[in-house]
């Protein structure tokens, strides 16, 4: 038996008066997905705990069976995993976004607003030169900063503070940062850092660069996300599976790493609407030659979610049906037997811009359940949710076991 995950990140979300108050997921063109739908069994899993903050780190946690009041200990811990940095037990590690504010003369972070939490989802080769001259600049002993992948990178603090309340920056787009600044003992140093970058980012050549091609600039540092070392146990030891995943952002490729998984290299992988979604889905049918278990993230539409744009969500939704699961359930055919799961880690609704709480949509499909049990649900969308019939996983990190095991 082969098993495949297939993630859209924060493709769910709610109804857009622009589109008939139906979903950018209900108004996609959808085929592949709205037959397994048609075909398999449908849900919904709670992937976000009560009292945490609905993040793609807790969430693809819980997707793959892990217990977030277990195990969870902050984002940007999980992305060093990946980036083979190695946190110390006193060592913080906070995620750093190369972000473009908007700044009041002399005002300085509290007189700012927040324009753009991904500086124009600037390139790696830029953002890599940036991120270097800050840790040149503003680097100490105690303080490190590391490259990452677009406007994603690490700091880690030595022996520093991880209890300061901090805001993600895609949760604060087109508003004024003052009062999601870090709060709490320590937060003085990362304020002293945001101001610095500041202060030293703006006349970099690769904003002067940037500027001159009307691009959003990389004018500050914001520091998020933060925690110790993640320790969890390996996915094989607990499920008896080898498996593969495949993801563009650091953070899938982390839980990955900490489980265990072999982490696949896809050439064109963005994490946007023009990442290489072929390279993804022929990667995960060559890794079961040789692993069990295939895990396939695509980020493209979270990221148009917190955009607020509709018709590159809609777009990336049609394109992740298309070029990965369509080639997927064609591709799986000369295994044999293979489940399916497919799903949203969380809600991206165009309306706020950012993750909330929902409870997503599920469906499992079995190549072994043909004229079986079937849904009855007529295509695959977040009505899913209020169906009679559904399947409800309160703890969402108990549907892995469920999708494994029940057969």
């Amino acid at each position: 038996m082969k098993y495949v995950v297939l993630i859209g990140d924060g493709m769910a979300g709610r109804p857009i008066k622009s589109l008939g108050n139906r979903t950018c997921l209900q108004k996609a063109r959808t085929p592949n997905m709205d037959r397994l739908a048609r075909d398999g069994q449908v849900g919904q899993a709670r992937t976000i705990p009560p009292g945490f903050d609905p993040g793609s780190d807790v969430a693809n946690l819980a997707i793959l069976g892990y217990n977030p009041s277990q195990y969870y200990s902050g984002r940007a811990p999980i992305e060093a995993e990946y980036q083979g940095i190695r946190l110390g037990p006193k060592d913080v590690a906070y995620r750093c976004n190369v972000v473009n504010l908007k700044f009041n003369n002399g005002t300085g972070l509290d007189g700012s607003r927040m324009i753009d939490y991904s500086a124009g989802h600037i390139t790696t080769t830029e953002s890599r030169k940036l991120i270097t001259f800050v840790d040149e600049k503003l680097g100490s002993r105690e303080i490190r900063f590391y490259p990452g992948v677009s406007y994603r990178h690490l700091m880690v603090w030595k022996n520093g503070r991880e209890k300061i309340k901090c805001t993600p920056p895609h949760d604060i787009t087109g508003k004024k940062v003052k009062g999601h600044l870090p709060e709490g003992r320590g937060s003085n140093v990362l304020h002293t850092l945001m101001n610095k970058s500041n202060d030293i980012l703006p006349d970099h050549p690769v904003n002067k660069a940037r500027i001159k091609k009307g691009q959003a600039t990389a004018n500050s540092i914001w520091l998020w996300g933060q925690g110790r070392k993640l320790v969890m146990p390996k996915f094989k030891a607990r499920y008896g599976l080898k498996g593969a995943l495949i993801s563009a952002v650091d953070l899938t490729k982390g839980l990955g790493v900490c489980a265990g998984f072999e982490v696949l290299h896809v050439k064109g992988a963005t994490g946007y609407i023009d990442t290489n979604y072929k390279g993804k889905a022929d990667a995960a049918l060559r890794s079961l030659n040789t692993c069990d278990f295939v895990y396939v993230h695509v980020e493209a539409p979270d990221e148009a979610g917190h955009n607020g744009s509709i018709k590159d969500k809609i777009r990336a939704i049609e394109d992740f049906d298309s070029k990965v699961v369509g080639p997927v359930l064609k591709g799986l055919k000369k295994f044999g037997a293979y489940r399916v799961l497919l799903m949203p880690d969380h809600y991206t609704p165009i309306s706020v811009r950012t993750h909330t709480s929902d409870p997503v949509p599920f469906v499992i499909y079995s190549s072994d359940n043909q004229g079986g049990r079937k849904s009855g649900s007529r295509s695959y969308s977040e009505n899913i949710c209020r169906m009679k019939t559904a399947l409800k996983f309160d703890k969402g990190y108990a549907l892995m076991d469920y999708f494994l095991k029940n057969k």
